[in-house]
Formats: C-alpha cells, structure tokens, sequence
C-alpha cells in the first residue's frame, strides 16, 4: 500500500480517512447489487426462455393430439358416405368414433378444468366416497378406452378407505394416470396395479404400471406445467404436458400430493397419490 503511495505521489492522510473508505465500501456495494441484479435478469430471462419453448411445445403437441382424432373422424364419416356398410362395420367404424369422440372431450375438458382449479372457480362439493370402489367404478366405466389393458385392485387390509373428495375431480386425476401409464407402455398388454395403503399420517394409492420408465432425473419436472420428457429410451414420449400437472394440481385441492419413482428407463413407473388421513369418525376397524 505504502509503495503505491509513493510512487503515485498520493496523499497517505487523505487516502486513510475514515470518509475515504466509506466511499470505498459504499461504491463496492453498490457493484455488488448491480451484479447480482445482472445475475438475476439473466435467470429471468433464461426462465422465459424455457416457459417460451415449453408453451411452444405445448402448443405443437396439443394441436396434433386434436388433429389426430379429428382427421380420424373424418376418415370414417367419408367412409359412412362413399360406402355401402353392413351392419357389423358400421358398428365397428361408430365405435371408433365415439373413442375419437372421447379422446377430444378429454383433451378440452383436462384444458378447462386446469383453468378453473388455477383460478380457484371449480365448483362441487366435497363428498365422504370409498376410495376403492371409486376407482373401480371409474375403471369399469371407461374400460373402452383401454381394451387390451390389465388391471388390478388390491386392498390387503380389506378395508373401506373412505374420504372426503371431490367426485369428479378424483376420477379426472386417476383416468389421467390410468391413460398415462398406457400411453407411455411398449408391453404387449399394458399393466397397471393399483394399491391401496395407510401409514399413521397419510393414505396411500399406488398406481404401477410395467411401462417405459423414466430417468430419476425427472420425477419432480413431470408435474410441470408443459413439461415433456422427450425420449425415453427408443421411444419418442410426447404429450400435451398438462396431465400429470392437472394431476397434482387435483391432489392439492385435496391437500395432498403425487409422486413418482422408477427403476429406469423400461423398467416402469409407480404414481403414489399420498393423502392426509381422514377417515370416518365411525371407522374405528383398523
């Protein structure tokens, strides 16, 4: 220090005041926040960059799962119009359509009810339901949709697990894990076993299914809004990205979580809904 005095011919006391080094210390601050804000922007921008593609990606894939099942029914009312059909095609060519049918009402309904649950203007009660036979009702319902799948319910304890939900939330949230582990599955006959659990905390339903898998490095960024994995091991995996986020945003309204774990890629997934315990005051079994 003292040499650089000399040899800038500095003043020492002035250099060594007390105001001195309190500019000093006021300038280096003030470089300081202005390099952290700089650091800030940065990542901000990074973020709306990556929401950008994200609801660009959403955007392409949406639009192709509704081309899909509308350029469907197209093909099959041309073929109503052009052909003279026995009675067993056009049994077989409707039944298509009402899948097709059903794929679109899904898409736009997922759409509208992520809407509302964000704005908080979804309405229904909440009602004290046995969550096994929801899920069975649920399943047996809509099993055209998955005609060449496996399912199985198992409840070890042999027990009512009942709770307080919103009906036609709860079956949304299972359908979109239900046709998840579907889409997402190269087995020949898709398999998904549903389990059901409690611990002194909370209650448990597993959904495993003998799917593609994943990396563990996106357990949590599935529930993203528009997030989409990408490829899985051979296998391209696209979706609009907001099943598995409409999906948690369900379990939230119900003041609970989902989660996810998997042995890796071809190796299946496990979906675990993890709800609060709270059963019937009358329940005492257990």
């Amino acid at each position: 220090m003292y040499g650089l005095i000399q040899k800038f011919n500095l003043d020492a006391d002035q250099i060594f005041t007390p105001q001195t080094w309190i500019v000093i210390l006021v300038l280096s601050l003030l470089v300081v926040i202005i390099l952290i804000n700089l650091f800030i922007i940065f990542i901000y921008n990074q973020k709306i960059l990556q929401l950008y593609r994200m609801q660009h990606n959403f955007i392409n894939n949406f639009t192709h799962e509704l081309k899909t099942p509308v350029t469907s029914l197209k093909l099959f009312l041309e073929t109503f119009l052009k052909h003279d059909l026995d009675a067993e095609q056009q049994k077989k060519y409707l039944n298509f359509m009402i899948q097709d049918v059903d794929r679109l009402s899904g898409h736009i309904h997922r759409i509208l009810s992520l809407a509302k649950i964000e704005s908080k203007t979804y309405g229904g009660e909440l009602v004290q339901t046995d969550l096994i036979s929801r899920v069975e009702r649920c399943i047996a319902r809509n099993r055209h949709q998955f005609s060449n799948c496996r399912f199985q319910v198992s409840n070890p304890e042999n027990r009512e697990f009942c709770y307080l939900i919103n009906p036609a939330l709860f079956d949304m949230l299972v359908m979109n894990l239900l046709t998840n582990a579907v889409t997402y599955n190269e087995a020949d006959i898709p398999q998904i076993d549903i389990s059901f659990a409690v611990t002194p905390a909370r209650l448990l339903i597993r959904f495993t299914d003998n799917g593609i898998g994943m990396d563990p490095s996106h357990y949590k960024k599935v529930f993203r809004k528009f997030y989409q994995i990408g490829r899985v091991g051979n296998r391209s995996a696209k979706g609009s990205g907001i099943g598995l986020n409409l999906v948690q945003s369900i379990a939230r309204l119900h003041k609970g979580r989902v989660s996810v774990i998997s042995h890796g890629p071809g190796c299946g997934s496990t979906f675990t809904l993890s709800l609060p315990r709270r059963l019937r005051k009358e329940d005492t079994r257990g």
